[in-house]
């Protein structure tokens, strides 16, 4: 089964799909004889279809373009991989189970009243927070957040943390790699189950593909964590391998979540380097905000696991301790979903690139962005606003950094400022904008993570952790290189290169 997880997957279907689509152009008319053309008009037939179902969806002009060219060029190689990896959708079945499970919030009515206030003093915040709350993400004022620049800092309180739990511990996490950072927390999970408390991990199979044996959640169902594989692998494909469960959240007791981008695997925490330094960002949120987290948590599992159907008041602690006094600003949770219509992680981006009057500062590791990012950032830096982008010097996907690359030097030439982060691999997901927004999550910029991967992330409004996020930005840009426009003469030969890999961008 590993062997099998290992060659099924998107390069494998991709090469094989094209073997067929040769042996069609250069052997099978010697076989076929009269079956050919009417075969070919077929495959071609198809292809318009295809194409004219894409035309007609409501996405980005480029990404249309990446899956029309290749689908007219090659009909049946063009087609059938659109179909394995091109939509966004689930299967029925997941996205049935799922939206049946599908859970509002408690009433709270606080959410509307502090939009409200923060209208009169700012109409472009308070668009960004109606948005948001329009898609069942209410914004919270009785809460706290500290800020984490490295995944090395947030593991010592995350132990802490765990070694907490009086009640339940949620986990959901897109890479487990064994190791000392997982092994270290599966002693506290293990613990925390023999004690009788309600103790859930979910991790993604098609992350864990490499570091997990196959069925590892029976393992840790049988000391007493219940476990769900999300993505489970099987041997004959389904769509649903195109979606990953891509979040991290960990939730205890209801009164404390983890998120950012820091998976349960050493490099993260620099206790093995892999690609030079390992920079990540991770968030600690306390008080009313945690119940966002609680619900994401929940539909998911719920959705997985259609025995289970837990209501979310009986996790959301009775008595919450109270922040308002102590801890100013607003904290706004949300999660993206390839199960519906919206693309919130790239809208909420969108919506600060616009908003930005001073400054927008972004961490990302992978630039792979659409027509509608790109002129966003781009507008905003000839509009006079200091827009810097920091990516990775040692790209942990070489073929993904040539394509982050090739979108350089329209930016550059615009007036955006890009730096390689000198020591190693940038692996944080964060946006600070004039004093007043900022968001750390789990949202790539790029096509996978935008738009058919299950993500999550955080918003501050006036809070201290957007000062936070801001010095972080700074120093980075200390220890970082920046992007100059030389980077982009190559030549006829290096320029197709760029050409071939935005073409076929979303296959990356």
């Amino acid at each position: 089964m590993k062997f099998l997880k290992k060659i099924i997957n998107r390069l494998t279907i991709v090469s094989f799909a094209l073997l067929i689509q040769l042996c069609w152009i250069a052997f099978i008319p010697l076989f076929l004889n009269n079956l050919y053309y009417p075969l070919s008009m077929l495959f071609s037939l198809l292809s318009f279809l295809v194409v004219a179902f894409i035309i007609n969806k409501q996405t980005d002009p480029s990404i249309k373009l990446a899956w029309i060219v290749p689908i007219l060029i090659f009909p049946f190689l063009g087609w059938v991989i659109y179909l394995l990896f091109g939509t966004k959708f689930s299967t029925a079945s997941i996205r049935k189970r799922i939206s049946e499970v599908s859970i509002a919030e408690p009433e709270d009515s606080s959410s509307n009243e502090i939009i409200g206030k923060v209208a009169e003093k700012d109409p472009h915040i308070c668009g960004q927070m109606q948005y948001v709350a329009k898609n069942n993400f209410p914004v919270y004022e009785n809460s706290y957040a500290k800020y984490y620049p490295l995944g090395d800092e947030m593991f010592p309180d995350l132990l802490e943390e765990l070694k907490k739990a009086e009640k339940y511990i949620f986990i959901e996490i897109f890479i487990i790699k064994p190791g000392y950072m997982w092994d270290s927390i599966l002693e506290i999970l293990i613990d925390k189950a023999k004690a009788g408390l309600d103790v859930r991990v979910m991790y993604d199979d098609m992350g864990c593909i490499n570091h997990l044996p196959s069925k590892y959640y029976r393992q840790l169902e049988k000391v007493g964590i219940k476990c769900i594989s999300f993505n489970r692998f099987k041997p004959f494909l389904s769509v649903i391998m195109n979606n990953r469960d891509h979040r991290k959240i960990m939730i205890i007791d209801g009164k404390v979540a983890f998120t950012g981008g820091v998976n349960f695997a050493d490099e993260y925490i620099n206790k093995i380097t892999r690609f030079g330094h390992w920079k990540d960002a991770a968030i600690l949120v306390k008080g009313d905000a945690v119940k966002s987290f609680i619900r994401l948590f929940l539909e998911m599992w719920n959705g997985l696991r259609s025995s289970e159907k837990d209501d979310i008041n009986s996790f959301i602690p009775e008595n919450t301790e109270k922040y308002s006094e102590s801890f100013e600003g607003l904290i706004q949770p949300y999660g993206s979903s390839p199960l519906d219509s919206e693309i919130l992680g790239e809208n909420i981006y969108l919506n600060i690139i616009n908003s930005a009057t001073k400054y927008v500062y972004i961490f990302t590791p992978y630039l792979v962005i659409d027509n509608v990012l790109s002129e966003s950032l781009i507008l905003a830096a000839k509009r006079g606003v200091d827009v810097r982008i920091v990516i990775p010097a040692i790209p942990d996907k070489k073929t993904v950094y040539q394509l982050s690359l090739s979108h350089c030097p329209a930016l550059i030439d615009a007036g955006v400022k890009i730096y390689n982060y000198t020591p190693g691999f940038i692996h944080s997901k964060c946006f600070v904008c004039d004093d007043k927004v900022a968001t750390v999550g789990t949202v790539n910029m790029d096509y996978r993570s935008l738009y058919i991967h299950f993500e999550c992330g955080c918003i501050f409004y006036g809070s201290p952790v957007i000062s936070d996020v801001y010095k972080d930005m700074i120093n980075t840009f200390e220890r970082s290189s920046p992007l100059v426009i030389s980077h982009k003469r190559k030549g006829i030969i290096k320029n197709f290169y760029f050409a071939l890999l935005r073409l076929f961008a979303p296959l990356l």
